[in-house]
Parts: C-alpha cells; structure tokens; sequence
C-alpha cells in the first residue's frame, strides 16, 4: 500500500527556492518584478519564474498544500512547518565553493522549531513521512564552472564532476542521517540548451551548447550509478530515487510546439538571451506578451507552464518509485 506523504522538505538551488535568497546577502534574486508576473496578487516572492516552481507542482500533486514556502524571512504557521518547507538557495550546488549542505544547518533549526511544537514522538513520525526533494547541481556546471569560471583552470569536466560527486554522496549521508526515508534526487537537465548557455557557448547560431550538455550527461550516468550504490543500504535509504529530468527538458526544447509551445530558445525577459536575476528587471527589460508561449521566463530558468509539464513527467514517471 502506498505512504501517503504529508510532508514535503526541499534542498537546491533557484529551481526550488521560493525565495530564501531573499533574506541572504546574494546579488542572486528574484524578489523584484517581472518575476512573480503571473503569482497570486502578481508578487514577485522570490522565485525565479513568472508564477510556481515544481517544488509547488510536487506539494500540490501530492495534495500536501498549494505552495511550498521559504524557511527564511517568512512568518510561519505551525501547520506551514508541519507540512513542509524549502531550504534551496539560489546559486548553491555540491561544489565546496557554493555548498548545498549548508541548508541542513537551517533543516536542523526547522527539527527543532517542530520538537517545540509538536515534540519529539510526532515529529520524528512527520520526518518519517515526508519525502525530500533534493534539486542542485545545474549551478556548479553552468555557472561555476563554465562561466564564472573559477574551477575550469584546475578541473576538467570529468574531474569536475567526481568533485561534485564528493559533495552529492556528503549530502545524501547528512540527509539520512537526519532521518530521511524517502529521497527523490533530481538529475541535471540539457544545461547546453538554456538560453544563456546557448548565448555563452552555442556560437553566432545559438545552438545548444553539446560540450555542456555532455557534461550534463556524465554527471548524470554518476549520479545514477552511485545512487544504485547507496540504495544498497536498505537501512540508511529506505527509499532513494534518482529523476531523470534530462529527456523531457530535452523534449521541450526540441519539440515544445508538442506542449503548446512557440518559443524555445530565448527566454521571456529583455533580450532573451543572458537577462537573469538582478538583469531580469522590469524597470529596464520589456517582457513578452503571452509567457504561456515560451518555455523559459528569463535566461536559465522556465516558465510556470514548463514547470508544471516537467512535473506532470515526474509524477508519470517516478511516483510508483517513491511510493507516493
């Protein structure tokens, strides 16, 4: 019989944060139109899209609540930390320069706020029924090391990648040992296909960017491989799911007049082509018309109605996995 989950517990980057970094000296936000463009009341909350995140998508599909909130400058609800919060950070990954673990320290304070609330006895039961997404990784690649660039000097991709790898297995650990039961881990995307990194490493034509995507790709082959690895351990991972998001984001890009789709290259804010963040204003940049035709909103990050395709894929796919 399935788990019902009640509990949805977030780790990443700005796929799934729903605006923490607002409350993080970062130049790296979204609390400033036009994001938020299409939210409830038109806010920008500090997620990086026009309206939803999947975070929200996977709280709604699994009937838990209609948004996932920021641990961070928000006022919450007992019933809002009982149901679950996200921890992601805009622009952290499983590099040591930008690290994802981290957000345990905030994930260990959240336990806490709930053994106030609840006690020991019902929350370790809300932490048994939970399930944790975890969503990082696109950041070190894309950003970190292709093009800020501080790794590429002394890295190449497939020693990058074993680095990266060093991090994800550190998280996976601190996370069980936290007393996660269910884990679904999500994979890297097309990264080369992102509008800027068309923009940065696609050439005069903008095509996809195929030594990123390849890097994309490897990291994905080792992820899965040491997930198998540590699913091995029926104790420490009850339940841990890789999800393969690499195809349908592929899908989207290389057909999306399949999803209702007009534009797939550039995204919705300015230019299209490197407007992210704090370059993504509305005070400068003009934003498209009709969003609902573009796959992306700004340069790296989809659009709400992408989201909700790339989740609808998720749940098709992985739900019988997590036991959801």
């Amino acid at each position: 019989m399935e788990n019902k989950v009640t509990v949805v517990i977030v780790f990443g980057d700005s796929i799934v944060d729903p605006g923490n970094n607002n409350d993080i000296r970062t130049g790296v936000k979204a609390n400033h139109a036009p994001y938020g463009k299409d939210f409830a009341g038109h806010v920008a909350t500090g997620r990086f899209s026009n309206g939803l995140v999947p975070s929200d998508f996977i709280a709604q599909g699994l009937n838990v609540k209609q948004l996932v909130p920021a641990y961070l400058g928000v006022q919450h609800t007992p019933e809002d930390l009982c149901t679950g919060v996200s921890f992601a950070s805009a622009a952290t990954g499983f590099d040591p320069l930008t690290p994802v673990i981290a957000q345990l320290v905030y994930y260990d304070e959240y336990r806490s706020k709930l053994v106030g609330i609840v006690g020991e006895g019902e929350t370790k039961q809300i932490i048994d029924g939970a399930l944790f997404v975890v969503c990082a990784g696109t950041d070190d690649i894309a950003n970190t090391y292709y093009t800020i660039p501080v790794r590429r000097v002394e890295y190449d991709i497939p020693s990058y990648v074993d680095l990266l790898l060093v991090g994800v297995e550190s998280f996976l650990r601190n996370v069980s040992m936290r007393g996660a039961k269910r884990i679904g881990f999500v994979g890297l995307p097309p990264i080369g296909c992102l509008p800027s990194q068309r923009t940065l490493g696609g050439g005069l034509h903008r095509s996809c960017a195929l030594e990123r995507n390849a890097a994309a790709q490897l990291y994905n082959t080792k992820v899965q491989e040491l997930i198998r690895e540590l699913g091995k351990d029926m104790v420490g991972f009850p339940t841990l799911v890789y999800i393969d998001i690499y195809n349908v984001v592929q899908d989207l890009v290389d057909h999306g007049e399949r999803y209702g789709f007009r534009e797939t290259t550039l995204g919705c804010c300015g230019t299209g082509t490197i407007e992210v963040s704090t370059r993504c204003d509305a005070r400068f940049d003009s934003v498209c018309d009709d969003v609902s035709q573009h796959v992306f909103f700004d340069s790296y990050h989809p659009t709400q109605p992408a989201y909700k395709v790339i989740v609808d894929y998720i749940f098709d796919h992985y739900r019988q996995f997590l036991r959801v």
